[in-house]
């Protein structure tokens, strides 16, 4: 079973550090994606449980892939 909030907050937390990898704003990433800036904030605030679709939208502006966004940071990683 998938703990909701653990995934939540793994993608918040992906979001924001890809974003500020980037170079981001949220109002930067939110045009690079077809989204309001309120809703990237509350993505990374975890907020914002987003739709796949939304999920797409987001790494393709991030340049990577859905797969990294829900990935959770590997044990010893730093």
């Amino acid at each position: 079973m998938v703990d909701e909030s653990t995934i939540v907050s793994t993608v918040a937390a992906n979001v924001r550090k890809a974003r500020k990898a980037l170079n981001l704003s949220q109002e930067e990433l939110a045009f690079e994606a077809g989204l309001d800036r309120t809703y990237i904030s509350q993505v990374e605030r975890r907020k914002r449980n987003m739709t796949i679709v939304v999920l797409a939208r987001l790494a393709t502006a991030l340049r990577t892939t859905p797969e990294r966004l829900i990935a959770a940071p590997r044990r010893g990683a730093g």
